[in-house]
């Protein structure tokens, strides 16, 4: 999805060799400037013409686009050196040198570009067609014909054209959903995607099975749809790096709201919403502003009484809901919950 020219190096490192990549490092020049030409005007009806030096082209940027039909960053994993092109040098008669041929680098929704030294956020793409020019490339230098004047009308001297910008870049990818889920591993995170969308994700009896964000659409009433995001389960810890860590926080960041789905089976119910809000406040306070649901998986075990129990441990003013992914309890309501509050209007 490079448009342009680029070259290939180094190998990636091992986080990036699954076909989910959500963070990338390269590096990138955009292109110099061409150099104004020095020239002056000859033909045989013309011995000693005025300045004709041409303007250099423009170097040739560094350009963003996005593009929703890309969920990875797989498609830049061996593309890690890019490097526009520079502008063409002004030629005789006032002729402007070619600009340097763009790249268009296309990414996922969501992609944010930060400068690797600085960590600063440079660019950030949300929606599809989007293109933002992220290193524009240098300024062609002006011609001699631009200096001349009254008191000077052979100037012996053209602009050389403006660098371009380098520096190692990264490119991160934030999943763009409505609703993301949160929760230990083996929450059942997983099939409750799989029961209320048409994702398959992977789906097994231990920890750790989602190692990727799966996305689904679930398909509502009239037509009307929302995007529900399986994220890789949160361990205690999560905030300081341990499991997937920060791989995993950053893709809550861009949800609407957040769904902490805590297994009917879990030794404390109280203990464990605590554990998974410390570690989002630790990672980033802002999370906390984001609206709560929380949902009771593998409710088809619980009789009224142990309902009841439980519902004491949970914390008052966050919705809470009793599901089952294996009976369907509990899942109409569930998105009618969901469909309600992203379509809340704003006070």
């Amino acid at each position: 999805m490079l448009k342009g020219y680029f070259w290939s190096s180094n190998k990636l490192p091992i986080l990036e060799k699954s076909n989910f990549v959500d963070q990338i490092r390269i590096f990138c020049r955009s292109g110099h400037g061409g150099a104004g030409n020095r020239h002056f005007m000859r033909n045989k009806f013309t011995a000693m013409g005025g300045p004709d030096g041409g303007d250099g082209g423009r170097g040739a940027h560094i350009i963003l686009k996005g593009n929703r039909n890309l969920w990875t960053l797989l498609h830049l994993r061996y593309h890690k050196n890019v490097l526009a092109e520079d502008g063409e040098k002004g030629g005789a008669n006032n002729s402007t040198g070619r600009d340097g041929k763009d790249i268009i680098i296309e990414v996922p929704l969501g992609t944010v570009a930060m400068d690797e030294e600085s960590g600063k956020q440079e660019v950030e793409i949300l929606e599809d067609g989007q293109e933002i020019i992220w290193l524009p490339g240098g300024k062609g230098g002006l011609g001699n014909s631009h200096f001349a004047t009254p008191t000077n009308q052979a100037p012996e001297y053209a602009q050389p054209g403006l660098p371009g910008l380098e520096g190692w870049k990264v490119l991160e990818l934030k999943v763009l959903a409505d609703v993301g889920l949160v929760g230990f591993p083996n929450a059942g995170k997983s099939t409750l995607l799989s029961v209320v969308t048409a994702a398959k994700p992977k789906i097994a009896d231990y920890a750790f099975t989602t190692i990727t964000p799966n996305l689904g659409i679930v398909e509502y009433r009239d037509g009307k749809s929302f995007c529900i995001a399986d994220l890789p389960g949160i361990i205690e810890g999560a905030a300081e790096g341990k499991g997937l860590g920060h791989r995993f926080l950053r893709h809550i960041e861009r949800n609407s709201i957040l769904l902490f789905l805590i297994p009917a089976d879990s030794n404390d119910h109280k203990k464990e919403f605590e554990i998974l809000y410390h570690e989002l406040e630790e990672y980033n306070p802002e999370l906390l502003h984001k609206q709560f649901i929380i949902a009771i998986s593998k409710s088809d075990m619980l009789d009224d009484e142990l309902k009841a129990e439980i519902e004491k441990q949970l914390p008052e003013g966050i919705p809470h809901l009793f599901i089952s992914s294996v009976t369907n309890k509990g899942l109409t309501e569930l998105k009618d919950l969901l469909w309600n509050v992203l379509n809340k209007p704003v006070e």
